[in-house]
């Protein structure tokens, strides 16, 4: 059997033989020789042992005189939790291994086999889960205990095969109460280092207890601490959103009702908030409808006139090259003279043909047949007319209507900010902007769009009361492309900003994806809390290991392998790294994003011509 003093000396020559390694045989005793057992008094029937005294052995009970037969004692209530923190302590005093090399942001350890098989049947989860990769173990420095977590495992070829090599990362430290042992005011962050031969304990769950508990900032529960079932798990609000957050994990993992889940917690805390959601597949609307403001292509009227010239270029022209450039020219300089007709200008002074102020579309084509008449010969009208031919196309197309509609004239923008920016929330702090409806080839344009008026609303509201707004972003990919798949878009270029530039003004960013390899290179990066559900490509893996800090390795290494409902959580939003188990979402709470159950909707019949005759009638009047 390997002891600990034979496995540490295996290691580790130099190592101090501490009060906790078991003395080594006397002279007297003989090699492979059990050591002598202290002579006992004998013990009455059915008595349980003092703590601190071994119970007798099986053999030992046979030679006893039979007592008459009585039955098993059943321990009271409150027995069973003593005898459960009697069997706790034993394993939670004693160390599993023994530290061989030091770095500065982890370290390589040798663990104990033997000691590993007996916390495994330890009743406290987290001590039967020490050693394991993802697991946290604790080490004694001079004043107190240095955490951290077990990043890989391999076995030593050393010796008889009894032990392992493991490599860790540092989490932080915290104080050591000197009457009870447990740790307090943890902290992240390493100030003083253990030295090689410093022994390794089990973290229990009274120590992860007192590492997870809240330090007194704001706060959501959002789940459980793996591995165990009672600590809860919370995100402190301010420094999540302060410096933005990613919501990242594979289809079918459970990533849109954590979402939801998130963003209810959110607004349960600050039901007074300010949350615009960008919902690409029109999941959301069930999840929000009782406590937010749904918002589609029926009632989103969106006015045309607060796209700025940028945007104004990606709906309405369509050449290339040259010609682009031609009809930009041509497009600015008649969509300044249209905007310079409303009454706002005359008040306003100097304008440009970026300032949101309302305009006629009949105005713009009067503008440019105005410059066409005005053409020499020679010229040519194409860029004219395509410009021309474009603005009508999108004036009787009914699928626009929500943004090109004549009824949008009106100067609505401090009644569309409102609404849309919540403000007042009216016990809605959340707005859900479900873009399923809207044609494809503007969708990008309308996304830019919002999140363009959340960061001007927030530049030009500097001198007032500051009001956060949060912007989430689902299916951030596509609209933060990287640069192998960018195309120049409006909406790429906000949201790099905002993710760069938008705490300064009060703005938070929240990106969820599916394939975190596919967003910008830099966006990531600006997100200070990352929570990484499973994720099962490789690529999308080693991209979100390269922005995730240094101590949360040891964690990302068990992302492929992740249940559903799970995830990593690092970063400004935690004190250290966790894996959290999510809570389970109320049915009325969850969005209509669950998997179809092909068996049983296949094994249904009746209705079916009914309900392609309705598809068809929507089809072709494309939901109008």
């Amino acid at each position: 059997m390997l002891t600990l003093n034979s496995f540490a000396s295996t290691h580790m020559n130099d190592i101090p033989r501490q009060q906790f390694i078991p003395a080594p045989p006397s002279s007297q005793q003989s090699a492979g020789q059990a050591p002598a057992r202290p002579a006992q008094a004998p013990q009455p029937a059915g008595q349980t042992p003092v703590q601190g005294q071994a119970p007798a052995r099986p053999s030992e009970q046979q030679a006893s005189p039979p007592a008459a037969p009585q039955p098993a004692p059943q321990a009271t209530s409150e027995e069973a939790p003593q005898q459960r923190q009697e069997v706790q302590s034993e394993n939670a005093s004693k160390p599993i291994g023994v530290v061989l090399e030091i770095a500065g942001s982890g370290s390589q350890i040798a663990i104990d086999m033997q000691r590993i098989n007996e916390c495994s049947q330890d009743p406290d989860l987290s001590i039967a889960q020490a050693g394991q990769v993802g697991s946290q173990i604790k080490i004694k420095t001079k004043d107190g205990w240095l955490l951290a977590s077990v990043r890989n495992q391999r076995q030593d070829r050393r010796g008889d095969g009894g032990s392992i090599i493991a490599n860790i990362d540092f989490m932080g430290e915290g104080m050591e109460e000197k009457l009870t042992g447990k740790i307090h005011g943890f902290r992240r962050g390493v100030t003083r280092y253990p030295t090689p031969g410093a022994m390794i304990f089990p973290a229990t769950t009274e120590d992860l207890r007192q590492i997870y508990s809240s330090d007194g900032r704001n706060a959501i529960e959002v789940g459980t601490v793996y591995p165990t079932k009672e600590i809860r798990a919370g995100i402190y609000i301010d420094a999540m959103l302060g410096k933005h957050f990613a919501l990242l994990g594979s289809t079918g993992t459970g990533k849109s009702t954590s979402a939801a889940l998130i963003l209810h917690r959110i607004c349960q805390a600050a039901p007074q908030g300010h949350v615009v959601m960008i919902d690409p597949h029109g999941e959301y609307s069930a999840a929000f409808r009782n406590t937010g403001m749904i918002f589609d292509v029926s009632n989103l009227q969106m006015p045309y006139w607060l796209m700025n010239f940028e945007e104004h270029c990606e709906v309405i022209l369509r050449s290339s090259g040259n010609d682009l450039q031609e009809d930009k020219d041509i497009l600015a300089k008649c969509l300044l003279a249209a905007r310079a007709k409303n009454r706002l200008a005359d008040q306003m002074g100097k304008i440009t043909v970026d300032s949101p102020i309302p305009y006629l579309l009949s105005d713009l084509t009067t503008m440019l047949q105005d410059e066409m008449g005005k053409l020499d010969k020679a010229s040519t009208t194409a860029p004219y007319m395509r410009i021309k031919t474009k603005i009508d196309e999108l004036k009787a197309d009914p699928r626009y209507q929500f943004m090109f509609s004549g009824m949008l004239v009106a100067d609505s923008m401090a009644d569309f900010i409102s609404k849309i920016f919540r403000m007042p929330g009216s016990g809605k702090p959340i707005s859900i902007i479900d873009v399923s409806g809207v044609p494809s080839d503007i969708t990008s344009t309308v996304v830019a769009v919002l999140s363009r008026m959340v960061f001007d609303f927030a530049i030009w509201g500097r001198n007032e009361k500051t009001r956060p707004i949060l912007l989430v972003c689902e299916e951030a990919h596509r609209y933060v492309p990287n640069e192998k798949n960018a195309d120049g878009s409006s909406v790429g270029t906000i949201l790099s900003r905002i993710a760069k530039e938008g705490r300064k003004y009060g703005i938070s960013l929240g990106l969820i994806t599916q394939r975190p390899s596919d967003l910008a290179e830099g966006v990531l990066s600006q997100c200070g809390t990352i929570i990484s559900m499973r994720l099962n490509n490789d690529r999308d893996q080693d991209f979100v290991r390269a922005a995730m800090p240094e101590g949360a390795r040891g964690f990302l290494d068990s992302i492929p392998a992740l249940r559903n409902r799970e995830c990593i959580i690092c970063g400004e939003g935690v004190s250290i790294p966790i894996r959290v188990a999510f809570d389970n979402l109320e049915e009325a709470k969850r969005p209509a994003s669950e998997d179809p159950s092909f068996v049983e909707l296949w094994s249904e019949e009746g209705g079916e011509e009914e309900q392609v005759e309705r598809v068809v009638q929507r089809w072709r009047t494309q939901g109008s």
